[in-house]
C-alpha cells in the first residue's frame, strides 16, 4: 500500500535505520542525507519517510507532504550555506525529482535531490 515501509527499497531502510546514511536534518515525516555519490560539492537527498515510488505518486497522494519536502530541502539549504544571500556567483541551488528510469531515477522512493555549491549551465545534463 502506498505510505508503507517496503522491505525491498533501499530508502525504506535508510529511515528505518537499517542501512547507514549521514543524516543532516530529521523530522517527524522527513529526513535528509548526503549523496554516497555527489554530482555536486553539496548534494543531498530529502525524502518522506512515508514510501511513494516517485514525485508525481507523492504528490497525488499527499500534496502537503510533497510540499514539506521542498520547505525542509530550503531549511538544508540554508544550514549548507548554499541558499541565495546575495548575488555573488556559487549561491543558489538546484532541487531535482527524477521520475521514472528514463530520466534518471533508480531508487523508487520519491526523494529530492538538493544540489549546490558550484554554478549550473541550462540545459541541465
Amino acid at each position: 500500500m502506498a505510505g508503507e515501509p517496503q522491505a525491498d527499497c533501499l530508502f525504506c531502510k535508510i529511515v528505518a535505520g537499517d542501512v547507514p546514511a549521514t543524516v543532516v536534518r530529521e523530522s517527524q515525516e522527513i529526513i535528509a542525507f548526503r549523496d554516497i555519490n555527489p554530482q555536486a560539492p553539496t548534494h543531498i537527498l530529502v525524502i518522506p519517510k512515508a514510501h511513494y515510488p516517485d514525485a508525481a505518486a507523492l504528490a497525488a497522494a499527499e500534496p502537503q507532504l510533497a510540499a514539506d519536502v521542498l520547505v525542509e530541502a530550503g531549511e538544508v539549504a540554508a544550514e549548507e550555506n548554499i541558499a541565495p544571500s546575495g548575488s555573488g556567483p556559487g549561491t543558489g541551488y538546484r532541487i531535482v525529482f527524477n521520475t521514472g528510469s528514463g530520466a534518471g531515477q533508480t531508487v523508487f522512493h520519491a526523494h529530492a535531490h538538493l544540489l549546490g555549491g558550484r554554478g549550473f549551465n541550462w540545459p541541465p545534463g
